[in-house]
């Protein structure tokens, strides 16, 4: 299978052979980008100067070279590469693997197999690589574009080191168009804003850059072609998102992050970014309702209405119209006052429940409706707010053994404001009524 920048080991196919093929490097030298692992001062560099290369887990986009290193890392090791993947791989292949690995060990013959998507493997199988990895019949090379720590092993993480790869920005992906213009031996008939747009199209994927250039390069056209005329011919890479995956959870943080941040011109980005995705817009209202909840709370109690109605506005809408409700929606969760002081008041309430769960509640405040709860002094002494001066008594409410604690502490923005003048009101009442 030929990879964007994957090292030739095999003869040389005969006919045609695509861009991304032919442009594959020969050395770890030749790679473009992930300068963080492969520079001077990176984890690989130093590896393999020291002579200690061991497993590793790369986790990365599609098309950001991860075979293709670890192909190159087998040529400058001087070991046998092997590559299979997991969703075509099952236990009987695996053995046979191993089998042919112990053979190259004791034939003097070292070997990296390459594992690609190696997250789909169960967990019984990823346990199937440890005791090869231990005595050194392989050195494991995984590829992934989901997160190891959610997705793998905590014993296969042990006894290998995770390199994160990254998208390749405009300026790697441009080097990679210089290079497949040398290799055509022609430039391509695009102008300076079709360039730049050819290079958003492929979003940080340099294989399907190359794909794309060779589309072009087919068409013979003379002259040059503008954005608008590129964008009728070609069509834009679709968005990496996962909606079960990590580009999910990561685009839903930013989402909330944004918003926390008093940030609605990024809350809005991420939002659509979701949406182009093909994220499922009753998800997002149901999140944007949290945030309301967590983040705005009491500093604005409409902002939760206001989800809600945005909610039920999508429902009767559906796409794409009801989605504008949910981006007002949000726009204004941005730009509310923000206060979580019921949300952590909410948590140390429920920490001291459980800390407390056994103790009852004081026997003033319990209903006596039989003649033997009243003996037992159930009711006894509970003075009813509605009769006590300013409309409030002032008794205690909790565990008769249990210090009074102060859960909610409302912060000096938006409506908290007047909740926080009402609480001290009531805590000065309440030590008048006591003393």
């Amino acid at each position: 299978m030929g990879d964007l920048f994957g090292a030739p080991s095999d003869p040389e196919p005969q006919g045609h052979r695509p861009l991304a093929d032919r442009l594959r490097p020969r050395t770890l030298s030749e790679v473009i980008g992930q300068q963080q692992i492969l520079g001077p001062e990176g984890p690989l560099h130093t590896m393999l100067a020291s002579g200690s290369l061991g497993s590793l887990i790369f986790w990365g986009p599609p098309g950001v070279g991860k075979t293709t290193i670890a192909r190159l890392l087998a040529h400058e090791t001087d070991l046998h590469f092997v590559q299979i993947s997991a969703i075509f791989t099952g236990v009987p292949d695996l053995r046979k693997v191993f089998e042919a690995a112990k053979i190259r060990r004791r034939n003097g013959q070292g070997t990296l197999l390459f594992v690609d998507e190696i997250h789909r493997f169960n967990k019984a199988q990823q346990d199937g690589f440890l005791p090869h990895m231990e005595d050194g019949t392989i050195l494991l090379v995984g590829a992934t574009t989901e997160n190891p720590s959610f997705e793998l092993n905590a014993a296969v993480l042990s006894r290998a080191q995770v390199m994160v790869l990254q998208r390749l920005d405009a300026g790697d992906l441009e080097r990679l168009a210089q290079r497949a213009e040398r290799e055509l031996e022609s430039k391509l008939p695009l102008n300076a804003s079709a360039r730049a747009a050819l290079l958003e199209m492929a979003d940080g994927d340099g294989r399907a850059l190359l794909n794309l250039i060779e589309q072009i390069a087919a068409w013979k056209i003379d002259g040059t072609l503008d954005t608008k005329a590129l964008s009728t011919r070609l069509m834009r890479r679709a968005a990496q998102y996962d909606k079960s995956g990590d580009a999910h959870y990561n685009l839903i943080s930013a989402l909330h992050k944004s918003v926390r941040g008093s940030d609605p011109d990024a809350a809005l980005y991420w939002f659509a970014r979701m949406l182009e995705g093909g994220e499922d817009p009753r998800y997002l209202a149901r999140r944007i309702t949290r945030m309301a909840v967590e983040d705005i709370g009491l500093a604005d109690p409409q902002a939760q209405a206001i989800c809600l109605a945005s909610w039920e506005t999508y429902e009767r809408l559906g796409s794409p119209e009801g989605e504008l409700a949910l981006a007002q929606a949000l726009t204004y969760l941005a730009l509310a006052p923000k206060s979580n002081a019921a949300y952590v008041a909410y948590k140390a309430a429920r920490v001291s429940a459980r800390q407390t769960g056994s103790q009852p509640p004081p026997k003033h405040i319990l209903n006596a409706p039989t003649t033997m709860m009243k003996d037992q002094g159930y009711g006894a002494g509970y003075a009813y707010d509605h009769d006590a001066e300013d409309g409030f008594s002032g008794q205690n409410y909790f565990p008769d053994d249990m210090p009074r604690p102060a859960f909610y502490a409302p912060v000096e923005r938006g409506f908290e404001r007047d909740l926080k003048k009402r609480l001290d009101y009531f805590a000065k009442l309440r030590a008048k009524r006591e003393t």
